[in-house]
């Protein structure tokens, strides 16, 4: 499987036009499907970002939906929450999307944007909102690693 590796910052053409970094293009065509858009973007609910998916990890995304009553409100509420500000994009021949206007207010971002790789899906945000998170993930990371390493055998130790 083609991940989604990596950090590339890219600018907005005088179009409105931004390139999906080559290594990313390449791992959505891998996965994309005869009828599938390139990728589906989304605001992130966590985040100042937009989230993209391949068709295939969207469609996994919605699986638990299913398991709703499909005339409850909370089915529409999470349909909603998931489908209604997800858009479906394929590049032109150079790799470039046009961004919806409603994704571009809720990442901030004005002529950079910094493309952040999270291996099976990608995060679009604004570079210097992108390197903050990507500090913050880097010390929560290392608070996650070294409260579930037993202390008396650190990976790899031999005992």
């Amino acid at each position: 499987m083609s991940m989604f590796l990596g950090t590339h910052q890219n600018r907005f053409d005088a179009k409105g036009r931004v390139s999906i970094p080559a290594s990313f293009r390449a791992a959505l065509k891998s996965q994309a499907q005869p009828g599938d858009p390139l990728v589906i973007l989304r605001p992130s609910h966590l985040h100042p970002c937009i989230e993209g998916w391949t068709a295939g990890a969207f469609a996994a995304l919605a699986t638990p939906l299913d398991e709703y009553d499909p005339f409850s409100e909370d089915h529409e509420d999470l349909a909603a929450s998931l489908y209604a500000d997800a858009y479906p994009l394929d590049s032109d021949k150079e790799g470039r999307i046009i961004l919806p206007e409603t994704l571009r207010t809720h990442a901030v971002l004005t002529d950079d944007v910094a493309f952040m790789g999270l291996g099976r899906t990608f995060q679009i945000w604004n570079p210097t909102a992108a390197a903050e998170r990507r500090q913050a993930a880097r010390s929560r990371a290392k608070t996650l690693a070294t409260s579930r390493r037993p202390a008396s055998n650190p990976a790899g130790a031999a005992e």
